[in-house]
């Protein structure tokens, strides 16, 4: 990245090296009913927002040969990115996902099962190709990672069948099921950079509040997006039940005369002809509103922990990434 390269070009270089990488995995051609699966899905063309965070991070704080060497780093955390997705859509049963059929409706579950496992061991074993950093810190990162994230979608299942869920309750679980990869993306990148302690804690730290502002955005994208660009169904978290910022901080600000509604809501009875009902509802109640301010504040704090990057056109693009994780439409 030379010094008068624009933050949005920058991300730009960055998700085309990413692509090359992912392309580039020296991955075996047989069984092709596995291989292939993996391959269709690192094909997908994502953001490749995570392993943006590891390389911007890493040449912050070590330059331009810390992010060559944060390369394998970054590409392990976009793989492992994808595993989540392929058992995020099994667990959803989504049938697509950026546009092309899930794996398992292309395949079938055993094959997207298999093909996820695959990619969460490719994912440890790229982070512990990274060279000129001691490994064992890295892979305790990872598995630490990996088991807050898991922990997150348990605690999100075991949400769905409670009506008590607490809006600190739910924010905990972003801090494992989001903000997991986040802050260990920016961690990865700043030990490859080799950062001091402290500044490796602040941007872990600021991982944390990015995934905040991320999922809650979610949330209120979910219910206020524009039907052509959200890519499915606006309400559609309100249908199913879903435990998500809005509906609990309406739950704990609701009179007598909102309860009905939010039962219906948090029951997952809700009928989509409802939705836009219930949208006004929530704003009447001012949570909208609310939610909006939550990914401000956490945008914020986000923003603040990125203040200990070395000046310079690296932490201008993470501040760019950042800004851009918390303020997207779609």
């Amino acid at each position: 990245m030379v010094a008068d390269t624009p933050p949005a070009l920058a991300l730009s270089e960055i998700a085309a090296e990413v692509d090359a990488g992912l392309a580039g995995l020296d991955l075996p051609a047989e069984p092709a009913g596995l291989y292939g699966p993996v391959r269709y899905v690192l094909e997908g063309r994502g953001k490749r927002v995570r392993p943006a965070l590891v390389l911007l991070a890493a040449q912050a704080f070590g330059g331009d040969g810390a992010r060559r060497r944060a390369m394998p780093a970054a590409l392990g955390v976009e793989t492992f990115h994808n595993f989540t997705l392929v058992h995020d859509d099994i667990m959803d049963r989504a049938a697509t996902r950026r546009g092309r059929a899930t794996v398992h409706q292309r395949w079938d579950v055993p094959t997207a099962i298999l093909a996820g496992d695959l990619m969460m061991g490719l994912a440890c074993d790229l982070v512990a190709r990274t060279e000129g950093t001691p490994l064992a810190p890295l892979l305790r990162s990872h598995y630490a990672m990996v088991a807050r994230l898991c922990e997150g979608q348990t605690l999100d299942m075991a949400f769905e069948a409670r009506p008590d869920v607490t809006t600190d309750e739910y924010l905990d679980m972003i801090d494992r099921k989001t903000g997991a990869l986040l802050d260990h993306a920016l961690d990865l990148g700043a030990r490859v950079g080799g950062a001091r302690p402290a500044d490796a804690d602040a941007l872990r730290q600021s991982g944390r509040a990015l995934g905040r502002a991320f999922q809650i955005q979610d949330d209120l994208l979910d219910l206020t997006a524009d039907a052509d660009t959200w890519g499915k169904p606006v309400g559609g978290d309100l249908v199913e039940g879903k435990r998500t910022f809005l509906v609990l901080a309406a739950r704990e600000r609701a009179g007598d005369d909102d309860r009905a509604w939010l039962a219906a809501v948090l029951g997952g009875g809700l009928a989509p002809e409802r939705v836009g009902h219930v949208r006004e509802r929530l704003d009447r109640l001012g949570v909208l509103a609310d939610a909006a301010a939550a990914v401000d504040r956490y945008t914020a704090a986000g923003r603040r922990g990125l203040d200990v990057l070395p000046d310079g056109p690296p932490a201008d693009a993470l501040r760019a990434l950042a800004l851009g994780l918390a303020s997207r439409s779609a």
